[in-house]
């Protein structure tokens, strides 16, 4: 009794951070956890800054590979969230909170037995409430030193070596110089390519295809793009997210907007915004990153999204000044491809894909793929000793696949959020079936509610 009220002030007393540099793994969450929630009383709008007393804990064993319990035998599922947090559904209820960590200038300690404050709420999205976890089986502190990353502040240099280099390397897609680069710090294109909250600690791996998958896979047409299926486009118009870490919300509204179009057979033809996550959404980190999962998903389901309109892109961080009384978007069910984090790969890439429709996929962005111009692209090795760029998970939108006439080599078709001027159209192939920079490793399946 005297641990449970320890943790029970020390909760109280901690506010709930959605910028978050921690780096917590499968190992380090799954085991047993006590949930601590506040009264169920609550609804969308709750404030868990400030976390009112516990009225309700439970004791939830997390099991691989995504099997929760609870204390009275009644089984549901729980998925990782990258590195940064876990959702657990179970017993008709739903939870989410961030992986807690301390900061002191550079340096981070992750615990990765606590969260942060988080919020939970039934399988209809009513009778909310806030939590806190605890795991029973104490986790050893990660302590990691951040790299500083004052240099940013400079302006990209022009480099015509580096296009040469990477085109003399390979035949398979060509770079080239983008003259607008010119005027953009390094900052902004750390930005653009997922933001600071989203470097990457530790690089995911798709999951083996079962027996069942793969025979599926064998029923599936060899190319297949929403672009044009039988003449009629189902993909929304390639945006531009300019010089803001908000790839995940561009994805994330995209895959929305193309599988409502796929719902309604193109009558309803909406377009999303992105603003509203970057500026309201306690799910994200702004302009500095995000999650696809929880913004396509939690978000769109636990809030809803609005249309552009009510909601015009600014491209900065700013206070939540959407309209309340434009109309809400929701998300009906959401999940990462092949069930869970870790369960994810090329064959149930494709089914999703073909089944539901364009869906958010995660993308390693090394200094090469900023000069990608066209054709089918791969990492070359190669980096850019005058523009050097931090490895960050960029969230796209995956669209299509297929296969070169010429050569046979397999590609993903994917829309980029960096402009049509950008790429082949604003959209980029890259080769596939070898879980080239991570995009066969964090699909996103949505269905929206049209």
């Amino acid at each position: 009794m005297h641990r449970l009220a320890l943790l029970a002030l020390l909760f109280l007393c901690s506010k709930v951070s959605a910028d978050t540099p921690a780096n917590c793994t499968f190992d380090d969450v799954q085991g047993e956890w006590l949930f601590y929630e506040t009264e169920r009383t609550g609804n969308a709008k709750i404030d868990c800054d400030n976390m009112g007393p516990i009225i309700h804990k439970t004791t939830v064993k997390l099991m691989y590979p995504n099997v929760a319990e609870d204390e009275y035998g009644n089984r549901g599922t729980w998925t990782m969230i990258y590195n940064q947090g876990f959702e657990v559904k179970v017993s008709g209820r739903s939870f989410f909170a961030f992986s807690y960590y301390e900061q002191t200038g550079n340096e981070v300690v992750s615990m990765c037995d606590r969260t942060f404050t988080g919020w939970s709420r039934d399988i209809t999205v009513r009778n909310w409430a806030c939590y806190r976890a605890q795991k029973k089986q104490q986790v050893s502190p990660k302590i990691q030193t951040l790299q500083p990353t004052e240099y940013k502040s400079g302006l990209y240099k022009y480099n015509k070596e580096f296009i040469k280099n990477i085109n003399a390397a390979q035949n398979s897609w060509v770079a080239d110089v983008y003259p607008e680069y010119e005027h953009i710090t390094m900052m902004d294109h750390l930005r653009r390519a997922g933001g600071k909250a989203s470097k990457i600690l530790g690089r995911p791996t798709p999951a083996p295809a079962t027996f069942v998958t793969r025979l599926r896979d064998l029923s599936l047409p060899p190319t297949w793009d929403w672009r044009n299926v039988s003449g009629i486009n189902y993909v929304s118009p390639v945006r531009n997210q300019a010089n803001c870490g908000s790839c995940y919300a561009f994805a994330s509204m995209a895959a929305l907007e193309a599988r409502v179009r796929i719902l309604t057979n193109n009558h309803q033809q909406p377009v999303f915004a992105p603003q509203d996550v970057v500026g309201c959404s306690k799910l994200s980190q702004g302009c500095d990153g995000g999650f696809p999962y929880l913004i396509a998903g939690r978000y769109a389901q636990d809030v809803g999204v609005v249309e552009e309109t009510c909601s015009p892109y600014e491209a900065k961080d700013d206070v939540c000044r959407t309209d309340t009384n434009c109309a809400k978007h929701y998300t009906a069910y959401y999940r990462y491809v092949g069930g869970y984090y870790g369960a994810c790969n090329e064959e149930e890439m494709k089914l999703a894909l073909v089944k539901g429709g364009p869906m958010p996929v995660g993308l390693e962005v090394y200094d090469d793929f900023l000069h990608y111009k066209g054709g089918i692209y791969h990492h070359t090795g190669l980096q850019d000793r005058f523009n050097p760029l931090e490895l960050t998970n960029h969230a796209v939108l995956l669209v299509g696949y297929g296969e070169d006439e010429e050569t046979g080599e397999k590609f993903w078709s994917i829309k980029n959020s960096w402009g049509e001027p950008w790429g082949e159209g604003g959209y980029f192939r890259i080769r596939r079936g070898v879980d080239e920079c991570a995009v066969e490793s964090l699909g996103v399946e949505v269905v929206p509610i049209p």
